[in-house]
């Protein structure tokens, strides 16, 4: 070809190569999209409002009730107002969003892997994350439970069978003597250590989906829009998703919501029947006007909770299985740290009201054992096994079956234990999947079942005869240290508290050990106080500072806080995430005078359900422990 028509052609070649670049470079960027470049796309509303059905809150507005205490804004950032939610997207992200229509449908099939994620991850705003189906990934998964679970796997005890509950899941397993646990592991140095105050309205599309984008400010005029120090730290541990305050409040409510399987094989007896009654009386309480010493503005629905409190008096009965050896069995510790399972069991034992010894009208059934007594009769010294304590418990269930038709019945799910120690989540996640754990150890990594376990309260009890020390503290303009922390240097994240704040700061208290009568004096004399987990999420220090009167810091990813059924932790309770402790100060100086002010007052009205009494009163720490059994089963009972 000669002349016009060569021309022709080589214009023709030229544009086929300039279209093949431009669609090569959209491709490149969606693949190698920047993760830390900042455009803002302008303020996006959250469509994460609380749902009436559950919590009877209308949304997550951080503006408090019209006629709060003080008469005062009680926004967790001062005078700022109604907080909008604000979404940082990078470029990556928009780009995709652009060439993602453009793409030709052979172009999507190719990519299919990539392309899906992000068109998930983009559409996502208030369902939990999808399961991932890969056993390898290095990030946990929030998966619901599967609802079409087999009867046959049910018997076998598989833990995947649904009722209605989430669990947060982690592909590696975790040693299981504390001791052995591995501590070497270098985090990620290049991600910027993000603030967070879990009071706020911000969608954190970075914790869901542990990506490494820019900065979401959620401070206000304190926040950090420039990389925190950055955190080296020493602990091996598996890197998973953080799953915040706000988060578990909404996997809650889907708990609550999600359907059970038809396929599981239920004998219906007379006290599911009440128990689907109370469950429909509860759903639709009448609003309460005389709520009788209950403060309204920490809980989730006052008129649910106290609805439910009434029923649970009136219609709940408890069976204790006799059998067990002491003092595994019957026979629990009443001082130490592990406590709670002790005090419990003692006072249900004593309890004639909710105890019944004839198992046929009974609602829930009590296994009465002690994680603590359990791991001081079994336990091999070093060797880093719980097999012989499992196949202890392993063999009195077997027993229990043997004996009795009602754990058959229902696979356990009516069944419930108490246990303290550490180790109890690992000893109880597969004999007793079904039951309801109430747990010291309340980890979302560690097979904490959101919906049907229970947290519970870690209490320090340092006599039998049990009787709280000098109760509150000083007023809140004699509270002169603004954050206090003293104990014992085990886990991760006490040495890195301790590495970044002892004795750098005057405001801070933050130190190793301290005498009994000095901490107690330091607790009151604070205005915060410091909840950093040890070896596992839990800590006597949040029962403590609601003792004294200093509003609860929780520095414990994915810790779920006692009672969270009904309370609602974010109305009196700072919630931090473990990579943000370079920026602890400016976390709690973003907190206004007036909001500090809100949160100490209601520090002291929420203190009666943390209090353990030599004789039970309503509403104190025991009623709340049975309560919050009672109210999960009552909403993991399907409709017969």
């Amino acid at each position: 070809m000669t002349g016009p028509e060569c021309q022709f052609s080589f214009e023709n070649g030229k544009l086929a190569w300039l279209i093949g670049l431009v669609f090569a470079s959209v491709l490149l960027v969606q693949h190698f999209e920047i993760p830390y470049g900042k455009f803002s796309a302008g303020r996006a509303s959250s469509s994460l409002t609380r749902r009436n059905s559950v919590h009877g809150v209308a949304n997550f507005s951080l503006t408090e009730e019209q006629n709060s205490e003080y008469s005062v804004n009680n926004s967790v950032l001062g005078n700022s107002g109604i907080e909008k939610d604000n979404v940082g997207i990078s470029i990556g992200e928009l780009l995709f969003q652009e060439s993602y229509h453009n793409l030709t449908v052979n172009t999507l099939k190719r990519h299919n892997s990539l392309e899906a994620e992000k068109a998930r991850e983009f559409e996502y705003s208030t369902r939990a994350q999808q399961p991932d189906k890969d056993a390898s990934s290095t990030c946990g998964n929030i998966q619901k439970k599967n609802t079409t679970s087999s009867t046959e796997e049910m018997r076998k005890g598989n833990p995947n069978i649904a009722y209605g509950y989430i669990q947060f899941q982690l592909p590696q397993k975790r040693p299981p003597y504390r001791d052995a646990y591995p501590r070497n592991m270098e985090r990620n140095k290049k991600a910027p250590v993000r603030s967070f105050v879990s009071n706020t309205t911000t969608v954190d599309k970075d914790v869901l989906f542990g990506r490494q984008h820019s900065h979401i400010g959620l401070l206000g005029r304190n926040s950090s829009m420039t990389n925190t120090p950055e955190m080296k730290e020493t602990s091996e541990r598996t890197e998973g998703k953080v799953v915040s305050i706000r988060e578990l409040n909404d996997l809650l409510f889907q708990s609550r919501t999600s359907s059970l399987p038809n396929s599981m094989t239920l004998r219906p007896s007379a006290g599911d029947d009440q128990i689907m009654k109370a469950r429909s009386q509860i759903e639709g309480a009448a609003i309460f006007k005389d709520n009788s010493g209950l403060y309204a503005p920490i809980y989730w629905n006052i008129s649910k909770f106290k609805r439910s409190y009434e029923l649970m008096e009136q219609v709940l009965k408890v069976y204790i299985y006799r059998e067990g050896k002491r003092p595994v069995f019957h026979q629990p510790r009443l001082a130490g740290i592990y406590a709670s399972e002790g005090w419990f069991m003692k006072l249900l034992q004593e309890n004639k009201q909710y105890v019944t010894t004839n198992p046929r009208e009974a609602h829930l059934f009590y296994l009465p054992f002690s994680s603590q007594r359990l791991e001081e009769a079994l336990y091999v010294p070093n060797s880093h096994s719980f097999d012989n304590l499992k196949q202890y418990l392993g063999n009195y269930i077997d027993m229990i079956k043997a004996r009795y038709s009602f754990w058959n019945r229902t696979s356990g799910a009516d069944h419930f234990l108490v246990a303290c120690h550490d180790w109890a989540p690992e000893e109880t996640k597969r004999l007793m999947a079904n039951c309801i754990r109430a747990l010291c150890n309340a980890d979302m990594k560690e097979g904490f079942q959101l919906g049907k376990d229970v947290s519970l309260p870690e209490t320090y009890v340092h006599s039998s005869q049990f009787s709280p020390r000098d109760l509150g503290g000083r007023p809140p303009s004699q509270r002169h240290i603004l954050a206090f922390f003293a104990g014992r240097m085990h886990g991760y994240v006490r040495p890195l508290l301790l590495k970044y704040w002892e004795h750098k700061d005057p405001d801070m208290k933050i130190v190793g050990r301290l005498r009994d009568a000095s901490y107690i004096r330091h607790m009151k004399s604070s205005k915060y106080c410091i909840c950093a987990k040890g070896y596992e999420v839990n800590s006597p220090r949040l029962v403590e500072a609601i003792i004294y009167g200093c509003i609860p810091v929780i520095l414990s990813d994915n810790y779920v806080p006692p009672f969270i059924e009904v309370l609602n932790w974010e109305k009196f309770a700072i919630f931090v995430l473990e990579k943000d402790i370079p920026n602890l100060k400016n976390i709690l100086l973003s907190i206004s005078e007036r909001r500090y002010l809100v949160m100490q007052q209601r520090v002291k009205k929420v203190r009666q359900h943390f209090l353990w009494q030599s004789s039970p009163m309503k509403y104190d720490i025991f009623h709340m422990i049975l309560h919050s059994i009672w109210y999960n089963r009552v909403f993991q009972t399907m409709q017969l």
